[in-house]
C-alpha cells in the first residue's frame, strides 16, 4: 500500500485506496464531533499524492491548510497514542477563492453557463415561471444573444415581454405576469449578492489543477461564510461547479488515483427540497463524474440526509457519533447503522451513540470496490493548523498567486442587454425617418426596452466566457 493514504487507526490501519478514491464518499456525525478535522486530514493526504482538492469552508476553519500545525496538546496526545512514526507538521498549498471577492479571488460563471434549470432552483420558481424561463434561454440561443450576467437576463425578458405575441407561436404562452415574478425574484437575488456571482472571466478549471515546488498539489478553498448564509446559492454554486468539471474534464476510465477530489460540506442543503427533476440530474452528476476522475465527498450529519439513489454510491464512509436524544434521532441512528457492512465484534447501532471525539466507523472499498466491513477507529489528526488561518498568512497567499490577477479585473463586452440596446436604437431611428414628426402630448411617455432594461439594470460589469452558451451537464441531460 505505497500510496494508499491511512486515515485511522484502530484494531487495524485503516487505508483508503487511491484507485477507490473516485468511487466517492461520505463523512457523517453530531455537531462537534471530528467532521473537519476527518476532512482536512483527508484533504492534505490527497494533496501529498498530488491531486487537487476543491472544498468549502463555512466556519473559516479549514483555512489553518496554509499553516504548519503546532501548540496544541490535543493533536499531540493523539500522535503518541497512535504511535505516529515520523509525523510532522507541515502547511499545504491553498488557492482562495470567494464569490464576493471578499476573503478570496472571484469565482463566477455566466448565466448561459449556469442555465435555467439551476437559476430555476436559485430564485424558487414555480413550474409556469421556470417553462418561461427556459422559453427565455431558447430564444437567446436561437438569436445568438450571449446570457452573461443578470443584466442581459433581464433584458431578454422584458424582450420575451414586448414582443410575446411573436414568439407564442413558435416557443408557447409567455405570461407577463411570469415575466415580472421572474423580474422580482432577480431582483431579490441581487440584493442577496448573487448578482457577484455572474459575469467574466468565468472560472477556468484548469486553475484548480497547480502543483507547487514540493510536489504538493493544491487545496482550493471557497470562503463560505457569507455565502452560506443564503442556502440555495450555496448548494446551487457547488452543484454548478460539480456539471462544471464534468464538462470540462475528460474522460479517463479507471485512474490508479482520482485527478481531482470535491468536498461538499453541509451537503443535505443540495436535496432539501429540490424538486424531482433536479434529484434525478444530481444522481446522473454523481453517477458520471466518477468517469471523468472526479472523487465526490459529501458532508453531513447523517446518511439519511442523502437520497438513496445517491448514497448507494457512495462506497467510503466515515461516520463519527450521532446522539440519540429523540425517537426520530434513534431511527436515524438504526438507518446509518444499516448502511455499513456489519462487524461481528460489535453492534454497530450502540457504537455509534458512544463514539469519542475523533473515533468513526470506518469502512473503505477494497482493491474489488467492495465494502470492507466496518472497524472503529481513531483518526489521524491533520499536520497542518487546525483553526482558522493567520490574516497576514492569507494576505500574502493572494499577493504571490500568478491566478488570482486573471480574475480580479472585470471584463465587460457585447451580451444580450447590449445587442438588445442597439436593436431599440436602430428601430427607433427608422421609425423617425418612415413617420412624419408629430408633436408629442404632454404627460408621462411609455418607457421604451433601453429606458425600462436600464432602470432596472444594476451596475454589474460582464466577463468573458470560456464557452459560449454552455449549460453544463444538468442542462444537457435536461435538453436529451
Amino acid at each position: 500500500m505505497d500510496n494508499s493514504i491511512l486515515v485511522a487507526k484502530g484494531d487495524k490501519d485503516l487505508f483508503l485506496l487511491p484507485k477507490m478514491a473516485n468511487r466517492h464518499g461520505l463523512i457523517t456525525g453530531a455537531t462537534g464531533t471530528g467532521k473537519t478535522v476527518t476532512l482536512q486530514g483527508i484533504a492534505e493526504s490527497f494533496s501529498s499524492l498530488g491531486v487537487p482538492v476543491f472544498l468549502s469552508d463555512i466556519k473559516g476553519d479549514l483555512s489553518g491548510l496554509c499553516e504548519p500545525g503546532g501548540n496544541n496538546s490535543k493533536i499531540q496526545d493523539r500522535v503518541e497514542q497512535l504511535d505516529l512514526k515520523n509525523f510532522e507538521y507541515q502547511s499545504f498549498p491553498v488557492q482562495f477563492w470567494d464569490v464576493f471577492a471578499e476573503q478570496g479571488f472571484p469565482i463566477r460563471t455566466t448565466v448561459s453557463e449556469m442555465g435555467p434549470l439551476l437559476l430555476s432552483r436559485l430564485m424558487d420558481l414555480n413550474d409556469t415561471q421556470s417553462g418561461v424561463l427556459h422559453l427565455v434561454f431558447r430564444v437567446a440561443d436561437d438569436q445568438g444573444l450571449l446570457l452573461l450576467d443578470l443584466k442581459d437576463l433581464k433584458a431578454m425578458l422584458v424582450h420575451v415581454a414586448e414582443n410575446s405575441s411573436q414568439y407564442t407561436v413558435e416557443y408557447g404562452n409567455v405570461s407577463k405576469q411570469s415575466v415580472g415574478a421572474i423580474q422580482r425574484r432577480i431582483l431579490v437575488l441581487e440584493e442577496q449578492g448573487g448578482d457577484r456571482f455572474f459575469g467574466e472571466p468565468a472560472l477556468d478549471i484548469k486553475d484548480f489543477i497547480r502543483t507547487d515546488s514540493r510536489g504538493l498539489c493544491m487545496i482550493n478553498i471557497l470562503a463560505c461564510e457569507k455565502l452560506f448564509q443564503n442556502p440555495a446559492l450555496y448548494s446551487t454554486f457547488l452543484l454548478w461547479l460539480l456539471s462544471e468539471l464534468f464538462e470540462e474534464l475528460p474522460e479517463v476510465g479507471d485512474l490508479d488515483q482520482p485527478k481531482m477530489v470535491f468536498f461538499f460540506d453541509e451537503a443535505h442543503l443540495l436535496f432539501a427540497d429540490a424538486p424531482k427533476a433536479l434529484l434525478t440530474q444530481v444522481e446522473q452528476v454523481v453517477r458520471l463524474i466518477r468517469s471523468k476522475g472526479v472523487g465526490v465527498y459529501f458532508i453531513t450529519q447523517n446518511p439519511v440526509d442523502i437520497p438513496e439513489n445517491v448514497l448507494g454510491q457512495l462506497g467510503n464512509r466515515v461516520q463519527h457519533a450521532l446522539r440519540a436524544y429523540t425517537p426520530k434521532d434513534q431511527k436515524a441512528i438504526k438507518a446509518a447503522a444499516e448502511t455499513f457492512r456489519q462487524n461481528p465484534q460489535f453492534k454497530v447501532e450502540d457504537a455509534i451513540t458512544q463514539l469519542g471525539v475523533g473515533e468513526a466507523l470506518i469502512s473503505f472499498l477494497d482493491e474489488k470496490g467492495r465494502p470492507n466491513v466496518v472497524e472503529q477507529a481513531f483518526v489521524l489528526p491533520p499536520r497542518s493548523h487546525i483553526g482558522p488561518a493567520s490574516a497576514p498568512r492569507k494576505e500574502e497567499l493572494m499577493k504571490q498567486s500568478t491566478v488570482g490577477i486573471h480574475y480580479e479585473k472585470l471584463v465587460d463586452r457585447d451580451s444580450a442587454y447590449e445587442q438588445l440596446q442597439k436593436k431599440v436604437v436602430q428601430q427607433d431611428e427608422e421609425s423617425k425617418q418612415d413617420k412624419p414628426r408629430t408633436r408629442k402630448k404632454p404627460g408621462r411617455q411609455p418607457d421604451s426596452l433601453l429606458t425600462s432594461v436600464t432602470k432596472t439594470a444594476v451596475n454589474t460589469v460582464g466577463r468573458q466566457v470560456a464557452r459560449e452558451l454552455v449549460r453544463g451537464v444538468l442542462g444537457s441531460f435536461l435538453r436529451r
